[in-house]
């Protein structure tokens, strides 16, 4: 399937008219609404459902400054207007259809794209096997690498909706409490192991009761989409506050996720099984169906004063052992009540070699083995001016299901007397 638009045609376009992703946008000042990527343009749908070219059975949606109430509609909509955009979109030949759907494209460089959802909670696992694994070497030596719950849970906790910024949002170095190993008491001060998780993001869609669990294939039929997310880690403030209760302010600072949210439907041929358990989860958690996706990853690094990026890692959200949907269903296995706007970030997504791995920690090895970048620079962590994309694109038949970038630029810390 070819759309009509050129662009969207293209070799390497990361959206073509198979993907059709959700975003916020605004131009020349308006208010912030609802819109589509294809190709190099955004689709405003604000425009065409006041026109009445499109329908979601109801009230206006697509006016909002955000995508909940089009995704509080649930799945039978969402494939509604997927089906009305593509016919829109597709190269039918109809070109009295193609000349009314020209009308509300915007080149993509005249807008300015927002968070495309305000984020209701989240929630970040830890269920990449590898990452686990290696991050549990480094502390307590492979024999104890992963906790006895690992391979029975999805692990996670619960962390903070306030901070999740959209790609392109810089942010400070946090400042923590930190504790060198031979010191007796803590000191205050800017982190100086600040990391980046390389995760993807599963966003809900619709809710549940509270009270009510969900099956996994309930839950995935709740998850609207995915985005790609930095969850970026102050590895010292958190070497010190996580015993006993976790994470807290090393991972309050900053999260970014990219600003188009890919459908679950756009993603659906390339579902593909999670890895062989190694010990059986427990009925509640068993998948009907394949319910991860072949969707390669990378992460690049750009030093401030460079415009030459170093990619890190290279990986695949395959490699995951836990799925978003068993997430979201061990999640409301308690009765939890889940909303629209829920983000649940997989985990950081390492593969097994130090060039696929998901995180600085790992790739440094704890700041063992610097990397070395291309103008000589090394890191064992973020330095200030460092900026760091995160791509993802499922590849298909002769066109591919891209993410756009996640970016982000460490500014240095805010300093308080």
């Amino acid at each position: 399937m070819k759309s009509w638009l050129s662009s969207a045609n293209a070799t390497g376009c990361d959206f073509p008219v198979q993907n059709l992703p959700f975003g916020v946008f605004s131009q020349d000042g308006e208010d912030p609404r609802c819109g589509v990527a294809i190709g190099d343009r955004v689709l405003d749908l604000a425009a065409l459902e006041r026109d009445r070219l499109i329908e979601t059975g109801g009230t206006s949606v697509f006016e909002a400054d955000a995508l909940k109430p089009f995704m509080e509609r649930g799945p039978d909509v969402w494939e509604r207007v997927r089906a009305r955009l593509t016919n829109l979109l597709r190269d039918s030949g109809d070109t009295a259809l193609q000349k009314t759907a020209d009308r509300y494209l915007i080149p993509l460089t005249d807008v300015t794209l927002h968070l495309p959802f305000k984020v209701s909670e989240y929630t970040d696992f830890y269920a990449g096997k590898q990452h686990a694994f290696n991050v549990g070497t480094m502390f307590r030596g492979p024999e104890n690498a992963l906790p006895p719950n690992w391979l029975h849970i999805p692990i996670g906790y619960n962390g903070r909706a306030s901070s999740v910024v959209v790609s392109g949002t810089d942010f400070h170095r946090p400042n923590g409490q930190l504790k060198a190993p031979d010191a007796d008491a803590p000191t205050f001060g800017p982190s100086r192991r600040l990391d980046i998780e390389l995760e993807m993001g599963a966003v809900v869609g619709t809710g549940n009761p509270m009270g009510t669990p969900v099956t996994v294939a309930e839950a995935d039929r709740m998850i609207f989409g995915y985005v790609l997310l930095n969850d970026w880690s102050a590895r010292d403030i958190q070497a010190w506050e996580y015993q006993p209760l976790g994470p807290f302010q090393g991972k309050a600072f900053c999260t970014t996720i990219s600003p188009w949210v890919v459908t679950r439907a756009a993603l659906e041929p390339f579902r593909t099984t999670t890895p062989e358990r190694e010990k059986p989860l427990l009925p509640y958690l068993a998948e009907p169906t394949p319910m991860l996706y072949d969707i390669a990853l990378e992460v690049g690094l750009t030093p401030a004063d460079s415009n030459e990026e170093a990619v890190l890692s290279r990986t695949n959200y395959s490699s995951m052992y836990y799925s978003a949907a068993q997430q979201l269903a061990h999640h409301t296995s308690s009765g939890c009540p889940m909303r629209a706007g829920d983000l649940l970030g997989s985990g950081t997504i390492s593969g097994d070699t130090p060039d696929s791995y998901g995180s600085l920690l790992e790739m440094s090895w704890g700041g063992k083995t610097p990397i070395t970048l291309p103008n000589g620079e090394t890191r064992s962590f973020l330095e200030d001016g460092d900026r760091v994309t995160l791509r993802g694109h499922a590849a298909g038949d002769g066109y591919r299901i891209g993410f756009g970038d996640c970016t982000g630029t460490v500014l240095p810390a805010i300093k308080k007397d």
